[in-house]
């Protein structure tokens, strides 16, 4: 009985302040990067520098044009035994389609511009409420969050010397939730909201030989305003079952350092270590409903807030390109990713999990034409969350486990 109340307390606080944290950021991005493990910052050496390490687009000798698309496919799970609940999410696919290119100043000798239009996060989770309806009371109660960024980044690269090259990137994001879960009283809450916020990405890369390239990128922290509608019937008693709402959410602060070694003319193998500052960005976000009495009835106790806590995290990146010939590339790559989220603010809509991730690729070359593949497994590890009595925080007990399957495909034209 005390679990079943902890839980509407849980669903009522989650309901009225649910953030948008960016926990499940896109790991790799352009199919190249993508079957290498994302250990890319290092070599960076096709357009998908633009979101790696924009210096890198100094190295291309021609103009490019390239579309991509990234299917993520989540398959979680969800057990707590001591009320029957042994479940899985349901198989979606999470379809972004992108487009990056660059071209080389005229004018200027080693000047490269860049521009792309690209999701850089973007990720959900669905469950069959009939199966987590002893949580809810209600089994036609959906249970869904659905992520998305779109990121319009314009970018500048400058080639000092043979050796030495700098770029930057301006990251205007544009962001999207949808979220559905229980209300309370077995009532269905559902809220959906945008938003715009701003940043930049600034890229170094040194070769010092033709055997080393050395990369540093860092893109700053991106604070976005969301505002959307929320739906709440349990609500009612405050005479609005709906509010317009505010929410500052922000994307971390990105460092990556990688390394790129060329132990023959057609093997490369890059290493990359990548930090996000999640302490300073998914932390406790407030929600500052429009509705004066959904903020009189929510903000006692801190009820309008979603706390997450979340920490810092390092992911460390291992890939590799074997060049056949000419027109064939191969390529591998496997990458820690330690989870943010701690077990005291844990939920399945926002699962963060610590993964080991594995990648192949392909690349070919007709002529001016130049097609990538990209595949990725991400095996989680199954966390523990464990069941307290009396309830001291906002974990939601239980198993939880998730892996993820994804691919990569693009296309482009060099001319």
């Amino acid at each position: 009985m005390k679990f079943k109340i902890y839980c509407v307390v849980v669903i009522l606080l989650l309901s009225a302040g649910t953030a948008f944290p960016n926990g499940l950021s896109l790991n790799s991005i352009g199919p190249k990067g993508f079957g290498m493990g994302g250990a890319f910052v290092g070599l960076a050496n096709d357009y998908s520098a633009l979101y790696w390490n924009p210096a890198g687009l100094t190295q291309m000798q021609k103009n490019f044009v390239g579309v991509f698309a990234t299917d993520i496919v989540p398959m979680g799970t969800y057990k707590l035994a001591p009320y029957n609940i042994d479940t899985k999410t349901k198989t979606n696919h999470y379809i972004s389609p992108n487009l990056m290119g660059y071209y080389h100043c005229q004018l200027v000798e080693g000047l490269t511009w860049g521009l792309g239009v690209y999701v850089p996060a973007g990720i959900g989770s669905e469950w069959d409420g009939t199966d987590l309806a002893a949580l809810s009371g209600n089994p036609s109660v959906e249970w869904m969050s659905k992520i998305g960024v779109i990121n319009i980044s314009p970018a500048v690269a400058y080639k000092f010397s043979d050796q030495f090259s700098m770029g930057i990137t301006l990251n205007i994001f544009y962001g999207m939730f949808d979220m559905k879960r229980p209300g309370g009283g077995g009532y269905q809450y559902d809220e959906s909201s945008t938003g715009l916020g701003y940043g930049v990405t600034m890229g170094t890369l040194f070769k010092p030989n033709s055997t080393f390239s050395i990369g540093l990128s860092v893109r700053t922290k991106i604070d976005v305003t969301m505002s959307g509608t929320a739906k709440n019937p349990a609500m009612a008693g405050t005479g609005a079952t709906e509010s317009d709402f505010d929410r500052d959410v922000s994307w971390p602060l990105w460092i990556a350092g990688g390394v790129a070694y060329r132990p023959m003319d057609n093997l490369v193998i890059t290493f990359d270590v990548q930090f996000s500052q999640w302490s300073k960005s998914e932390n406790v976000f407030t929600t500052k409903f429009d509705n004066a009495r959904w903020m009189a009835a929510l903000t006692p106790g801190d009820n309008n807030k979603f706390i997450l806590r979340w920490n810092d995290a390092t992911q460390v990146r291992l890939g590799a390109c074997y060049t056949v010939n000419d027109n064939l590339d191969l390529r591998a790559g496997i990458y820690t990713d330690p989870a943010p989220a701690p077990v005291e603010t844990y939920n399945i809509l926002f699962p963060s999990i610590d993964y080991t991730g594995v990648t192949v690729g392909a690349g070919y070359k007709i002529e001016s034409f130049v097609i990538d593949l990209g595949v990725e497994y991400l095996f989680g590890r199954d966390k523990e969350v464990q069941l307290l009595s009396p309830p001291i925080d906002k974990r939601m007990p239980g198993t939880h486990g998730m892996d993820i399957f994804a691919w990569s495909f693009g296309v482009g034209y060099e001319f």
